[in-house]
């Protein structure tokens, strides 16, 4: 992982950088992430909101009301669609970046899984990671995950 990270959408017209490390990286199963994903999950990557910058066009912004009553601001590229960065309500200082937007994934390894009851079921879930069959009380476990695997080192973060 070499900083900033950066990234954008498929067409390039919405470009990105992350200034610091993200805090987790994890896959989402909720049948939302399904449908956005058009996948079995997403792969969700949380930095801190200052951390990030458009640094190329503008995203388009449409805002997701979860069952829960809480909501998501959900930044893509009005272009070609492709989802970039969610600004969840309960959490103002953070954002979740979706990696696979990344210029280069080759380092991600995401460290649990959520949402797993809702998991397709010729997908496998390996009981190593830190996972959860619906929404976690908070992000606090697959943090430190986060951080137990991947200690800091001066040619990475």
């Amino acid at each position: 992982m070499r900083l900033p990270l950066t990234g954008g959408c498929q067409c390039g017209g919405v470009r990105y950088e992350i200034s610091v490390p993200p805090l987790t990286l994890y896959a989402c199963h909720c049948t939302e992430c399904q449908r956005q994903s058009g996948g079995a999950f997403s792969l969700s990557m949380v930095v801190p909101r200052d951390a990030v910058a458009f640094v190329a066009g503008t995203p388009s912004e449409w805002v997701r009301r979860l069952e829960s009553g809480r909501t998501i601001r959900c930044l893509f590229c009005g272009t070609c669609g492709v989802r970039l960065i969610h600004h969840p309500e309960r959490i103002p200082t953070m954002s979740i970046a979706k990696p696979g937007t990344l210029d280069d994934t080759t380092w991600l390894d995401p460290v649990g899984h959520i949402w797993t009851a809702s998991a397709e079921r010729w997908f496998t879930i390996s009981d190593d990671k830190v996972n959860y069959e619906a929404q976690p009380p908070d992000l606090s476990r697959l943090i430190e995950a986060w951080r137990a695997q991947r200690p800091k080192s001066p040619l990475r973060d």
